[in-house]
């Protein structure tokens, strides 16, 4: 099948990559001419683990183009994937400009029947509004039955980043939601076609009307974020009562009506998904006058525990830092990934900054991410402050403390006695909770984590 992928992002290269993989005839097309440069080079913009080999053997392949050309990109596919970003914009309401942009391409540029794919993630509604932004290019272009010559899919993705690739070829679910009149059957068959590689074993295709397929993506993201700052309201006041978090997420977790996913407690979350989904669905309910209490609360938590491990800094140091330097262990804000939207780290860092700290600051994959946003988040005089190291050890040297934010594999069994000696103090705030503390007592750091009494 001939596929067209609209946006060069994370949802967009997995997902036209993986799809490649199938056999199918994948275009990739998007408006930055340095980024399809960059992938037409052999590289890739961001890191995600197998997504570069899968590109590279595809490209080799003859399955995948990369390009600029609109006219071309439409032509192509009689599939067109939406896969463009949806930021959230000044009011916290996602930003679909690029959603709309798209539309109104396809409809300028189309001449036989297309499947739409919305696979951005997208308010309630949007498939309507793309539907009727195609339908007017349409009409504009004399044609006698617009609505007859496309259909609009969504088909939300549920990727996690740093498994992503994994999680499209072996997919816990597929949601398709798509209309019931004759155009709507037909790209809805299009579009199942794609996914039957994926489903000879198991049937994991969930069928649904478009507005339902288009709530269920905030809905999932909107749970799992609740879970996340559920566990940090609980080791915040875990630490009050002196119990320890852990042992409790162990508890909590055996009950097979919660599991153990997404009970870890920490600085809160971030990335491009949970943060702007959240608020995207919260600026949906105010406007349909329906407030979602309980959602706001989990966007107040998250705000409030990006600032747990200075707090617990400046209760060790006193509020003036003028003459300290804190090592910082993880940038991206989830391991195995380079991302760093969002990043807790960038929020420590920041803040420890603005008291008078110097930082030195060490990631496996994320420090070029993290200097560019850093560079244009922060004050000149604070970032003058900040030094990025290639060595996770190299960095302690002479430290006041050392501070972990992300929980690489690296970092789980380091070289204690070599840290000890670089540190200018045993101390550790960690972030993450990746040691036990009676072990980092036996080693002796002063350890401090989230809620473990």
């Amino acid at each position: 099948m001939k596929i067209t992928i609209i946006g060069n992002g994370y949802v967009g290269l997995v997902t036209g990559a993986c799809l490649a993989d199938f056999g199918n005839q994948v275009f990739f097309l998007d408006v930055d001419k340095d980024k399809v440069a960059l992938l037409n080079r052999g590289e890739v913009p961001i890191y995600e683990p197998g997504l570069k080999d899968l590109i590279a053997r595809n490209r080799a392949a003859g399955r995948i183009i990369f390009s600029t050309d609109v006219d071309a990109a439409v032509a192509h596919g009689d599939v067109q994937v939406i896969a463009v970003g949806t930021p959230a914009g000044a009011d916290g309401a996602a930003d679909l400009q690029y959603v709309f942009a798209a539309a109104e391409n396809i409809g300028r540029y189309m001449s036989d029947f297309k499947a739409i794919i919305t696979k951005s993630t997208v308010p309630v509604g949007t498939a309507d509004k793309v539907s009727a932004i195609v339908t007017g290019v349409l009409r504009e272009r004399r044609f006698a039955d617009p609505e007859s010559m496309f259909s609009i899919v969504s088909n939300p993705e549920f990727l996690k980043e740093g498994a992503a690739v994994n999680d499209f070829l072996r997919p816990d679910r597929i949601i398709i939601g798509s209309k019931q009149d004759a155009p709507g059957a037909r790209a809805c068959a299009m579009v199942k076609a794609l996914y039957e590689p994926m489903m000879r074993n198991h049937d994991r295709l969930l069928h649904m009307d478009v507005k339902s397929a288009e709530f269920s993506k905030y809905a999932a993201n909107a749970m799992l974020a609740t879970r996340i700052s559920f566990m940090n309201e609980l080791a915040n006041l875990a630490e009050e009562v002196g119990a320890d978090i852990e042992q409790v997420r162990r508890g909590i977790g055996s009950d097979p009506r919660i599991g153990h996913s997404f009970l870890y407690a920490g600085t809160g979350y971030g990335g491009s998904c949970f943060p702007k989904d959240v608020q995207s669905l919260l600026k949906t309910a105010e406007s349909r006058g329906h407030p979602l209490r309980l959602l706001q609360a989990v966007h107040d938590v998250n705000a409030d525990q990006r600032g747990v491990l200075v707090r617990k800094i400046v209760r060790r140091f006193g509020a003036d830092l003028t003459g300290r330097t804190f090592a910082i262990w993880g940038l991206a804000f989830k391991p195995n990934t380079n991302d760093v939207r969002e990043a807790p780290s960038l929020s420590v860092i920041s803040s420890l900054l603005a008291r008078g700290a110097s930082v030195k600051a060490y990631d496996p994959i994320a420090i070029r991410e993290a200097a560019t946003e850093l560079k244009h988040s922060v004050p000149a005089e604070h970032f003058e402050r900040v030094t990025f190291y290639d060595d996770q050890l190299a960095v302690l040297d002479k430290c006041d403390a050392l501070v972990i934010v992300t929980e690489w594999k690296a970092f789980w069994r380091p070289d204690f006695s070599a840290m000890r000696s670089s540190l200018k103090t045993p101390l550790i705030f960690d972030g993450r909770n990746i040691y036990e503390p009676s072990l980092m007592q036996e080693n002796g750091f002063q350890y401090h984590a989230i809620g473990r009494g």
